[in-house]
């Protein structure tokens, strides 16, 4: 219903703020996953997307070798091996309340 009527509205969810970094392995299918499923989220919430590929970075290696992908948000890991589409449609939504424009603002 919230997304139904920000469309009528013509207003996106205020999460510019955040930044996703999925940290990932170049021959992950689960990885490629995690972004393609990410993408389909920014399109509407607007939201940045860094990848890291772990295998340059020998520290990355070592604390995420087996769990990758790992997605974390404004730098608070938030996922590790899958996304819940759940989980990932709450902490957006709930992101974007906490940014809806102070009264007196149009947006």
């Amino acid at each position: 219903m919230t997304s139904l009527l920000t469309r009528l509205l013509g207003r996106s969810p205020h999460t510019e703020h955040l930044t996703f970094t999925v940290y990932s392995r170049a021959q992950c299918c689960c990885c490629h996953k995690v972004l393609d499923l990410l993408r389909e989220y920014q399109r509407q919430f607007r939201f940045a997307i860094e990848e890291v590929d772990i295998d340059g970075d020998p520290e990355l290696v070592t604390r995420y070798d087996t769990e990758v992908p790992v997605v974390a948000v404004n730098g608070k890991v938030r996922f590790r091996g899958v996304v819940n589409r759940t989980l990932l449609d709450r902490l957006l939504r709930g992101e974007s309340r906490n940014r809806q424009a102070p009264a007196g603002e149009t947006g």
